[in-house]
């Protein structure tokens, strides 16, 4: 299992500085979630895990050797990338889509092979989108077609697997069908996973390292259980909330303060939900 890890990593967009100095290793074999508030530099530092973003300092390591010094098809074996709100071009069916996984495979010596077919064919079935292989990706719905574009990616047979904020968009049955996806996919291939969300309750039940990104370094990082809390939530997201637990899965539960509407302790006494 490959270790991708950071040293000292500096990135930015033209003058503006995202990310200063960080070092960071991602646990091998687990799902990996980053948290932040909006524009804290999260989506930029997946993008530069999968050297899609050159460091302005620093560098990314993949089994202690600098990515941006390693031929594009080498990384694109190892590390795969699911962008937001990725969209495919009018017209291209799921097995095509799926298909083009198979790019960092190919070379002039070594054309479509019966190894591309069977991982197409197994990154298809796990994705539960066989039946909709001759269909085109825009005539498909919002999870179904994020499910295709999960399979594009397991396609590539790549140890590691980076996505960025892949319930975007999507309804909160969505949302789940897609973690559970992945979340079955770290337990029975240890695919190590590493996502960009936003919804704190859903990344303490999926994940099993959090790393909250805050003023262009690592606030804190470790287990769910462990750094998240009333003084991070403040710190990173400028909120304040309560924490307790989720009585399904153990897990840590946020809740916000604000407005809203209360109802009384009587009605409260005697709602079923």
């Amino acid at each position: 299992m490959p270790l991708l890890e950071t040293q000292a990593l500096t990135l930015s967009y033209g003058d503006s500085l995202i990310i200063d100095e960080l070092h960071l290793q991602i646990p091998e074999g687990e799902i990996t979630v980053f948290v932040g508030s909006n524009g804290c530099g999260k989506s930029t530092l997946l993008r530069s895990l999968a050297r899609l973003l050159k460091p302005q300092k620093g560098a990314v390591l993949l089994d202690g050797k600098a990515i941006a010094k390693s031929p594009t098809k080498e990384v694109a074996r190892s590390i795969s990338i699911l962008p937001q709100g990725p969209i495919a071009p009018e017209g291209l069916t799921v097995l095509q889509l799926v298909k083009q996984g198979r790019y960092p495979h190919q070379n002039w010596l070594q054309q479509w092979s019966e190894e591309d077919e069977r991982m197409v064919v197994k990154a298809m079935e796990a994705t539960k989108i066989k039946e909709f292989a001759d269909r085109p990706v825009d005539s498909l719905s919002g999870g179904q077609r994020q499910r295709a574009w999960i399979a594009m990616t397991l396609a590539q047979g790549t140890d590691i697997l980076l996505l960025d904020e892949p319930t975007t968009y999507l309804d909160l049955a969505h949302q789940i069908e897609i973690l559970d996806l992945l979340f079955e996919l770290n337990e029975q291939e240890q695919r190590t996973i590493v996502m960009v969300l936003h919804d704190l309750n859903l990344a303490a039940r999926y994940a099993h390292h959090m790393v909250a990104i805050h003023n262009k370094q690592v606030y804190m990082q470790g287990k769910p259980e462990d750094i998240i809390t009333r003084k991070m939530v403040q710190a990173v997201f400028g909120m304040s909330c309560e924490i307790t637990i989720d009585p399904l899965f153990g897990t840590p539960a946020c809740i916000p303060h604000g407005r809203g509407r209360k109802i009384t302790d009587a009605k409260r006494a005697n709602a079923v939900f």
